[in-house]
Formats: C-alpha cells, sequence, structure tokens
C-alpha cells in the first residue's frame, strides 16, 4: 500500500519524479514485476480479471527516470533505458538466440523462448512456448502450458491506464501470425487458427449452433476460432470486413495436447 501511494501522488505530481524516495519506489516495482512478485492484472477466484492500474503507473514513469544507455552484448550492440533481463538459468527459463526479454517481464519456470521478444511489465506462466518472432506486448498476461505459435503478434498496453492488457489464459494454443490487441481475453484452452486477428471490437461469432451468438473481446474456453468475414454496407456499397468465427470445441480431455490435436484435425484448422 505504501508504495502504491507513492506511485499514484507521482502520477499525479510528475515533479515528485525528483525525489529519491520517489525512484527507489518505481524501481522497486519493476523489480517485483520481473521476479512475479507483482503482476500487471491477476485473475480473480470468479474467473475475472482485476487490472491493477498503479502498476501500470508505475511502468510508464519508470521510463522518465531511467537515462539511455548503450548495451553490448557480444559483437552486438543496443541502446535503451531498459535493461535486457538476465539470469535465465537460475530462472529455468530456456532462450534460443536471438532471444530478448525486457528487465521488468516476468518469465516463470519452464517458460522457452525461441527468437522471439517479451516486453516489460508481461508476466508469462510455465510451460509456455514463444515460439519464433512471436511477440509479447507490454502488460499482456500470458498463462501456464500456452503455445505462442510462429510470428504471433500480442499486443501491449499502457495507456489509457484503465485499459486491460491481453490475456491469454492457460492452455491455450496460438496459431501463426494470429494478432491479438487491445485487451482481448482468450479463455482457457481455446484454439486460435492461423492469420486470425482480434481487436476490442472484432466479431467473433459462434456459428456451431443453430443461430450465430456474438462476443467482442473475449474467447470462450476450449473455443476453435478461425479468420472470417462478414458483409457490412458502406455509403459506397456492400463490403466484406474480418471477422472471426468459432467452428467447433476443444474436446474435455485431461491431456491438453491430444486435445489440441484432435481439435485441429477435426475442424481443419491451418496452425
Amino acid at each position: 500500500m505504501e508504495l502504491k501511494t507513492i506511485i499514484e501522488n507521482a502520477w499525479e505530481n510528475r515533479e515528485l519524479l525528483k525525489e529519491k524516495d520517489v525512484e527507489i519506489a518505481i524501481k522497486t516495482v519493476i523489480e517485483d514485476l520481473d521476479k512475479g512478485k507483482i503482476r500487471v492484472a491477476e485473475p480473480l477466484e470468479n474467473g475475472e480479471w482485476q487490472v491493477n492500474d498503479w502498476v501500470k503507473k508505475a511502468v510508464i514513469l519508470y521510463f522518465p527516470i531511467q537515462k539511455m544507455r548503450t548495451i553490448e552484448v557480444g559483437p552486438f550492440e543496443f541502446h535503451d533505458k531498459m535493461a535486457l533481463k538476465s539470469d535465465y538459468a537460475k530462472q529455468g527459463v530456456r532462450v534460443v538466440p536471438h532471444a530478448v526479454a525486457r528487465y521488468g517481464a516476468f518469465l516463470a519456470k519452464g517458460v522457452v523462448m525461441m527468437p522471439s521478444y517479451v516486453n516489460i511489465g508481461a508476466y508469462v506462466d510455465g510451460g509456455t512456448m514463444v515460439d519464433t518472432w512471436a511477440t509479447v506486448g507490454s502488460c499482456a498476461q500470458i498463462g501456464k502450458d500456452v503455445h505462442l505459435s510462429g510470428g504471433v503478434g500480442i499486443g501491449g498496453v499502457l495507456e489509457p491506464i484503465q485499459a486491460a492488457p491481453v490475456i491469454i489464459e492457460d492452455g491455450a494454443f496460438v496459431g501463426s501470425r494470429a494478432i491479438i490487441v487491445e485487451g482481448v481475453r482468450v479463455g482457457k484452452e481455446a484454439v486460435i487458427g492461423a492469420g486470425v486477428t482480434l481487436t476490442a471490437s472484432s466479431k467473433i461469432i459462434d456459428v456451431t449452433g443453430d443461430e450465430p451468438k456474438e462476443y467482442r473481446g473475449f474467447v470462450p474456453p476450449r473455443s476453435v476460432v478461425i479468420p472470417g468475414s462478414i458483409t457490412k454496407q458502406f455509403a459506397a456499397g456492400e463490403y466484406q470486413v474480418p471477422c472471426a468465427l468459432i467452428i467447433g470445441q476443444r474436446k474435455e480431455s485431461t491431456d491438453r495436447k491430444t486435445s489440441l490435436n484432435e481439435a485441429l484435425r477435426e475442424n481443419n484448422v491451418a496452425v
């Protein structure tokens, strides 16, 4: 609570950033984020998520108190305000060259990073694969045993402060080149097919029943989702605009991998 009060006060009065105790408080929050002690958003017992606005504020306030510096890693050189995450062996994280995670992002034991990127404030839980050229944006929340396939773009969010981050819940599979942004939440064990784009305004239409059922910003658990299109009327005429279609359900199974393979085969979903 003391940290939260200091951060909230500094958010309202940026002159306080010159004070040492404020700088220490901000850096403490970033260190706690890095170690997974606190999160930008956290799951509640009722299945909903709570966004901790004050933690996001600390991330934003971290930028002005940091100075640009040159970071040399072997023959590679970076010029940035943020340090790179380190000490992966101690954390039990596998990091393949040229994967990069920023200090202030949490990677749990068992995470595998192929050449990919994880930004500050993000939380990636145990057993998750961040595949080649996938990106996990600032403050995004990735659950346990998630697979982010090659080229997946998970959007980041810092402002507006009240905006929820992208949330990918436990056991979900996100296919190649899928894009998930603007606080969309993907439920547990859902399967997102290759090339699906989900924004806060995207229509996610369940077409498995007699009548379509529409969602926005949320993919129900175990849904199998593919790219689709719907007709929209414009002044110049009718045109097709992108949407996402829920075409099936991943079967109940204690073996998530087996369940995933079945879902992909049965629904002919590209990954």
